[in-house]
Formats: structure tokens, sequence, C-alpha cells
């Protein structure tokens, strides 16, 4: 069978796409599209940076996306946009690229499609962004030579060179939408040499039933894990089957008291309802990787790979989560603390597949929060990560739940901790206790990341920091506010 989109102006349709080809291979190698970079070849440096844009529940959305590791098979019904798409009549720089130009934003030039493209991107959503907006939309960019202080100033200035209502993009979104629409497929694809298929089943129960006929398919949304897979130890991922066109499991809403989250949503799709319901994740939200990443990475792919450095799991073990787990049309929930078993080993079946998660909101007495420790800010691996739930009631902590990654093989929770707290005064003493019970839940290994010396004291630090933000009577500033 046949995957078919929009590159740049162009419909393209492609055979036989196996499992393992990447959108960046196709551009270079196929198409000769070659201001698209391979630099780290893992999403990264941003080097390949391109748009994607696609059919969401609110319209046509284009996003930045890292082409390293985005599969070939999966923008099936999408439009790719490359830097290439952006010259103008007679060859005229685009307004991003007159900014980039005027403000000396370029040395090497390696790295600056990528850059144009995440510019562009944020461009089209905000015209006149703030410092700060453009320093979170270049978190997924690296560059080594021009520095970031001229790149930052032609973002800034970018309106001055044109208007996102005059571009290309936004003139032709009618169009392109009705485009887009004529590829959207109501039958399962299935595409590519048998020993590396690629499957895009049709919508959520066909999944399902993929599932069973292939059950040891790699099940693939964003990639931002598997694609490492294929770039980086040349694995055969196929079968595998594509489910991030699947609208049905993007789904975030607010039910009640709990938040639910469909497993095919992007960190990017939950961003503003969590910073609504669960504003304590919003800066840490957005340390998670770099905005392609963000695009693409799914907070279900994040669960179900089983990570002990994941991002979401501790914050959503803290707050009580729980996962619906699907086989055919079987269905069975479990708290998601309860799925992770041991390093590698997921309490998850053949065939069977993370659907949703459950999220509890919090209670007026209930206090938060959530920490991420790494090398670098922005787009690093954690070397610990902390949720941290209590209830405090009459001065008396009760209900806690404290979950850590990169301490144990899994996700888990700080048993010995919460026991010194629950019951306990909301007193430096209590937290004092706890950070030393710590020592009991967790013999974390020392690796490249960090030591076992460190991520000890780091946990325990944590703990400490969580009692003087939310303690009332301290009055030293416990961290720098970040505009």
């Amino acid at each position: 069978m046949t995957i078919h989109f929009i590159l740049n102006g162009k419909d393209v349709s492609v055979e036989n796409v196996g499992a393992n080809q990447t959108l960046l291979d196709f551009l270079r190698l196929e198409r000769r599209l070659t201001g698209t970079k391979e630099g780290c070849a893992e999403g990264d440096c941003g080097a390949c940076t391109v748009l994607v844009g696609r059919q969401t529940c609110a319209g046509l959305v284009y996003e930045p996306v890292n082409a390293c590791i985005r599969f070939l098979a999966s923008v099936q019904g999408c439009h790719v946009v490359t830097v290439e798409h952006l010259s103008g009549p007679n060859g005229r720089l685009h307004p991003v690229q007159e900014a980039m130009v005027e403000h000396h934003g370029s040395q090497c030039g390696f790295c600056t499609p990528g850059f144009v493209m995440s510019l562009y991107a944020l461009w089209m959503q905000v015209p006149e962004p703030t410092v700060t907006q453009v320093e979170t939309a270049l978190q997924g960019n690296l560059c080594r030579c021009t520095g970031y202080e001229p790149i930052i100033k032609a973002a800034v200035a970018v309106s001055r060179y044109g208007t996102p209502a005059a571009d290309h993009l936004n003139t032709e979104r009618d169009t392109m939408t009705a485009r887009l629409r004529a590829l959207q497929h109501e039958t399962r694809i299935v595409t590519g040499p048998q020993d590396n298929l690629s499957i895009l089943p049709s919508n959520v129960d066909d999944l399902a039933a993929c599932l069973l006929e292939w059950p040891d398919a790699t099940i693939i949304s964003g990639a931002t894990d598997v694609g490492l897979w294929v770039t980086k130890f040349l694995r055969n991922i196929g079968p595998a089957i594509y489910i991030g066109h699947l609208n049905e499991l993007k789904t975030v809403k607010r039910q009640g008291d709990l938040l639910l989250i469909g497993a095919g949503a992007s960190y990017t799709d939950c961003q503003s309802t969590l910073s609504e319901h669960l504003p304590h994740l919003t800066s840490y939200w957005g340390r998670i990787a770099g905005w392609q990443v963000r695009n693409l990475g799914t907070v279900g792919g994040n669960i179900a790979n089983g990570s002990p450095i994941g991002d979401t799991p501790p914050v959503l073990i803290a707050l009580g989560a729980e996962i619906t787990l699907r086989r055919g049309r079987d269905r069975r929930t479990l708290a998601l603390q309860d799925y992770f078993i041991d390093y590698g080993k997921q309490n998850r079946a053949a065939g069977e597949f993370v659907e949703s998660i459950q999220v509890p909101l919090p209670g007026p007495n209930d206090r938060n929060a959530a920490y991420k420790i790494s090398k670098r800010r922005d787009e690093d691996i954690s070397s610990v990560a902390v949720g941290i739930h209590m209830t405090v009631t009459d001065d008396l902590i009760g209900n806690a739940r404290i979950a850590f990654g990169g301490m144990a093989a899994t996700p888990k929770r700080a048993s010995k901790a919460e026991a010194a707290l629950n019951g306990q005064p909301w007193s430096h003493d209590s937290f004092e206790a706890a950070a030393k019970a710590l020592i009991d839940d967790f013999q974390p290994l020392t690796d490249w990341r960090a030591s076992s010396e460190y991520r000890m004291l780091s946990a325990q630090n944590l703990l400490r920091r969580f009692f003087l933000e939310q303690d009332g009577q301290t009055d030293a500033p416990v961290q720098l506010a970040i505009a």
C-alpha cells in the first residue's frame, strides 16, 4: 500500500514504506532537500527541524518536529514543510530569514535552517514574542558558534519584515485543509516489506485489532524514544503500528474530579490544560525535552516504555494517577505505580496497550510540587525527578505520596519518607526526618548522569525545598524567579 502526504506544495505518494525509514532520510536522499540537516540523529540539536501540519479537532495545526526521529510512515495525511518552501516570489527571503540576516544570526550556517523553522513556527503562533517565549521555542535548537543573543534579537524583530497573515501557510490554509482531508484514510494501511511492516490503524478499535494480529509489534506515536532505536542502535522495529494520527487517543479534558489524558496526547497537547488544573506542573512541563520533542512525545509513551528516568511517571504517581490498559475489547485499570514491575518489565501483556491516564485533581488542602535535577536546565534527561503530594489539615500532614525517578530501577514511591511524614506536624523537623528516611527507601546507582551520593543528597534537599517553598513562615528566597 501507499503513504500519501503533501511535501511543501506537492502531493507525494510513496510505496513500500518500511518501519525504519525516517522522514529526514527521505527528504535528503530521495528528494534532495538538503537544507534540512542531520546533526545528532536523536532529536537534540534541532538541525533537522521541519514543520508538520496535521488535522486536529481544532483544525489544521503546524508544529516544529525533528525529522531525524520522525518516521516517514507517520506523515500519512500530513503537510510537511521544509526550509526550501520559505522562499518568496523571485527568491525573496522569508521574514524570518531576513531578520536572521539583518541581526547576524548565523555564522557557519549548519544549524541555521533548523533555527529558522523553529522561529517560523513561533512567529506563526506569536507574532510579537517575548524573549522568554523565544528562549522556550529554541530549547530544542543547538548553536555552537553564533551564540544565541543575535538569534533571539532576530526572533523578536521578525514582524518588522512581514506579518503571519500574509504568509502562504495562512493564505492557503483553507485550500490545504481540503487537500489534507482528501488524504485521510478510513481503512487500515499496511505497507513495507514483510519483515519491516508499517501499519496505520483506521481508528482505536482497529488499533486493538492490529495488536491482536501483531501482538509483538512496536507501538509508535511520537517516536522520541523509538526513533533512537533506529538511528543509534540500528534496530529493526518492524512490524510497527503507528498511532500518532489517531485523534481519539489525544483527548485531554476534565471530567468531574479527574483529568483524563489520552495515551496519544503529546506534551504540547496537555500543556494548557495542565497549567489550568495542575499549575505546579507548568514550569516542570517546560523542562521536558525541547519544543520539537514536546510536540511529538506523548504522556502515554513516556509511561508505556517503563523508563526509570521518565519525566512524567513520578509526578503522576504522586498525584495518585491510574492508567487504563486495553487488549481487544477488554480493559483494565490499575494504579500507575503498579504498572512498573522491574527494570525493563511492565505490567502489560502481549497485545495490550495503554489507552488513557486518569489523574485526580487536587483538593483545597492539598500541597503539590514537581522538581527535576539535570545537568542542563533545558532539554536534558533527569538525574533525579520527584513528584510530591500531601494534604495538610490543622497543621498535620496526611496522605503523603512522594515518587522519585532516577533513584531506582523503576519510578518508585518513597514509602519510608511518606511514613515519616504522615500524621506528623507541618514542621522543619518532620521533613528532616523524612529526608533521613530516604536512605532506607533508595540505594541509587552511580552513572554518567550523577553519582549515588549526589542523587541521594539531591533527593533529600528537594524534600527540604518543598517545605521551604510551601511554608508561610519562611522569609528567605528558595529559588530565583525566572521570567
